[in-house]
């Protein structure tokens, strides 16, 4: 007598479904975990870059001599940081602003004529506002990605502090 084995082929067919719904559970986990990297990670990038501005600007003010060689004016209509150094006789000054969607610096002599698109480009940033009142100095960086933050830096007679 010959029985027909109809019940392995049902075994196999549940464990076939089985391992397709763990497969898709497994890869939901990881379509959602992969979506929540790239978020985090475009945020640190974006905060990454907000930070190395700022830091940029406080290491230059703090490699200033002094308070009064910093100043804020404008610069081919933009506003930048200016810093001034006399070296050998000869006064330079260090410009820092943004201009074309990049935070730029130009080091020349004091009588050289320049403009913002003469700068080297230092990082991207959409806009930096600088002010200085009293002895405060104020970087305020605003960036369509991570909105606007600021750095403040206080300018003393024996030099600068944070």
């Amino acid at each position: 007598m010959r029985f027909k084995s109809t019940k392995h082929h049902i075994d196999g067919l549940i464990a076939l479904l089985l391992f397709g719904v763990f497969a898709a559970c497994i890869l939901s986990v990881l379509l959602t975990g992969s979506e929540a990297y790239r978020r985090l990670t475009e945020r640190d990038r974006s905060s990454f870059a907000t930070r190395t501005c700022l830091e940029y600007v406080a290491t230059k003010v703090r490699q200033a001599g002094s308070a009064e060689s910093i100043s804020v004016d404008s610069f081919d209509g933009t506003n930048a940081l200016l810093i001034t150094e006399d070296i050998g006789g000869r006064s330079y000054i260090t410009r820092v602003y943004c201009y074309d969607g990049w935070l730029r610096e130009i080091f020349a002599a004091a009588s050289t004529e320049c403009s913002a698109s003469d700068g080297e480009k230092i990082i991207r940033a959409d806009s930096m506002d600088f002010s200085l009142d009293g002895g405060l100095l104020t970087a305020t960086l605003s960036d369509s990605d991570s909105g606007a933050d600021s750095i403040t830096l206080s300018l003393r007679e024996e030099g600068v502090r944070p």
